[in-house]
This record gives C-alpha cells, sequence and structure tokens, in this order.
C-alpha cells in the first residue's frame, strides 16, 4: 500500500511535476544497459510513478507490503553492474536521506533514495544482483514519508531534469503510471525458471545470493505452513547438465541438500522453519554461497 509523500523529496523536486516539461530520450548516452528491477530474484513489487508530488518526469517509488511499514529493512539489489559515485545521507541538502547512486558506463546512472541502509561505498564495483542497501524512509528533516524505494535512471548527455530517462526492467519499459513486476534479478540472466515458481504456490524470495555470471541462490518462505525454500539458478551452461548444489539448515536439525549435475537448478529444498533460524545456500560450479544463521523467525 502506497502512502501519498507528505514533503517532495528529490534534489530540485520542490517543483510540481505538472510544471514540468519531459525532455525527449537521450541523444548521446550509449547502448542502455539490461537493467533488471532492484530487488532479488523472484520478488513481486508495485511501481508507483504518479502518487507523489516529488516526481518530475519517469522516477518510480516501489513498495510491496500490505502496510505502509512493511517494506522497511527489505533488500534492494544493483539493477546492472556499475561502479558507487555516491554512497552518502543527503541530510538537509536534498530529500533523498541515505543514497547510493551507480554509474554504468555509456553515460547511464541510477539512483536508489530514502534507504534506511546503505550497504556499498564509494569506489566500489557491485555486480547486477548485489544487495546495495535496504527499503527505508530516511529523508530531509521534517519530510514525514513511509518506507519505499525511489528509483531513477538518467544519463550523463545533458542536464537534470532532462537526463531523467523512462525505466526500462528486463527489456521491456516500465509500465508507467503503475506497474506490478516480478524481479529477473537472478545474478547470471537467461535461466527460464524463477525461485518462487520452482518452490511451488504460497512461497515469496524473502533473500537472494549472487553467484557473479554463474547464477543466484534464493530463500524463500510460505507464510502459510512456516516453511523455507532454497533454490539454487544457474546463470552459466543454462539448460546443459553441470555441477549445481543448493542446501537448508534448520537451527538444531540436519542440514538437506540437492546436489548434482543439473540442466538449470538445484532445489527446492523446503524444510519446516517457523521461529528459527536458518542456514542456507548453494553452488554452481566453482562459486558458493554460505549464509551465516539468520532470517530467525
Amino acid at each position: 500500500m502506497k502512502i501519498r509523500h507528505l514533503v517532495a523529496a528529490g534534489v530540485g523536486l520542490l517543483l510540481a511535476a505538472a510544471s514540468v516539461a519531459v525532455a525527449p530520450a537521450a541523444q548521446a548516452a550509449g547502448p542502455r544497459p539490461n537493467f533488471q528491477l532492484p530487488f532479488p530474484c523472484g520478488q513481486a513489487w508495485n511501481g508507483d510513478n504518479d502518487n507523489s508530488s516529488a516526481h518530475r518526469a519517469y522516477e518510480i517509488d516501489f513498495n510491496r507490503g500490505g502496510s505502509p511499514g512493511a517494506d522497511k529493512g527489505d533488500t534492494v539489489s544493483a539493477a546492472a553492474a556499475g561502479k558507487v559515485i555516491t554512497s552518502a545521507h543527503q541530510g538537509s541538502v536534498n530529500g533523498y536521506g541515505n543514497l547510493v547512486v551507480l554509474d554504468h558506463g555509456g553515460g547511464w546512472r541510477t539512483y536508489y533514495a530514502h534507504l534506511d541502509v546503505r550497504s556499498v561505498g564509494v569506489g566500489a564495483q557491485v555486480r547486477q544482483g548485489q544487495k546495495i542497501g535496504t527499503v527505508g524512509n530516511t529523508s530531509r528533516p521534517g519530510n514525514n514519508i513511509t518506507p519505499h524505494l525511489h528509483y531513477e535512471v538518467r544519463t550523463t548527455d545533458t542536464s537534470y531534469p532532462g537526463n531523467i530517462q523512462p525505466a526500462y526492467f528486463n527489456g521491456a519499459r516500465f509500465g508507467y503510471p503503475n506497474q506490478t513486476l516480478t524481479s529477473r534479478n537472478c545474478g547470471g540472466g537467461g535461466n527460464p525458471y524463477d525461485a518462487a515458481e520452482v518452490c511451488g504456490a504460497g512461497y515469496s524470495v524473502i533473500d537472494t545470493a549472487s553467484l557473479g555470471a554463474a547464477g543466484s541462490v534464493a530463500l524463500a518462505f510460505n507464510a502459510g505452513n512456516g516453511n523455507n525454500c532454497v533454490v539454487t539458478l544457474k546463470g552459466t551452461s543454462i539448460g546443459t547438465a553441470s555441477a549445481v548444489s543448493a542446501y537448508l539448515e534448520v537451527q538444531g536439525e540436519a542440514r538437506a541438500t540437492d546436489s548434482g549435475s543439473f540442466d538449470y537448478y538445484a532445489g527446492p529444498v523446503r524444510k519446516a522453519a517457523a521461529g528459527k533460524c536458518v542456514k542456507w545456500g548453494g553452488s554452481v560450479g566453482s562459486a558458493v554461497y554460505n549464509s551465516p544463521f539468520e532470517h530467525c523467525g
């Protein structure tokens, strides 16, 4: 559920959106990167472009929960690989609060605003799908907003706000003004499956770990029965049998593992975990992820 901003948020966003002419698409920028939804693989998020006076053009506010604070602390992922050029709390300068900006080369940049926590520092090189922060409601003092991710795509070929570009995810233009999308930000791309689909009805992805180009590991939860589920999705050698594994360990219990030579994924590995901490992970070839005990409850 989206709650309207009470004060415009963003650099120079104190002017009403209706008073600003939208500039044509970038002319000097290089090829558009293959941007993915800025959230873990398999998660469904609603994008809202017209429910805030803060918006000048193509910015999007993202939420998925059913209450104003439901999304706070959820993982925000890099929409494409790039270099961190901004990681700072904007304080009283503007309404962005905790802001991360990634430069993707070729004149393309993405902005991630109002973060609760920033997980990367200036100068860091990040992979597509890598965690860069968490959803929050930080802003200027006195700007009371509900948690959401404010997302922008900009180019460097012209000045603000004419450099704000329409958002594309997985090659498709966002359905302005509002659309709900499922993330294909899966660390390798090209896999026809997603973790929620493999786990089955009732499961939603709650965390994901990138294995770089090799693929990704996802942790899903079913609120209806309290079960967790782990799936490792391949990003290389898709459709050809190769080594892949997935595991789930509920604290105090034996680890359950699915490993072998598979075409698309390992898993699903499901275990009842209501009220307990879990350790999860997996591998594709030599690329491995192992979590600590976490997601307790």
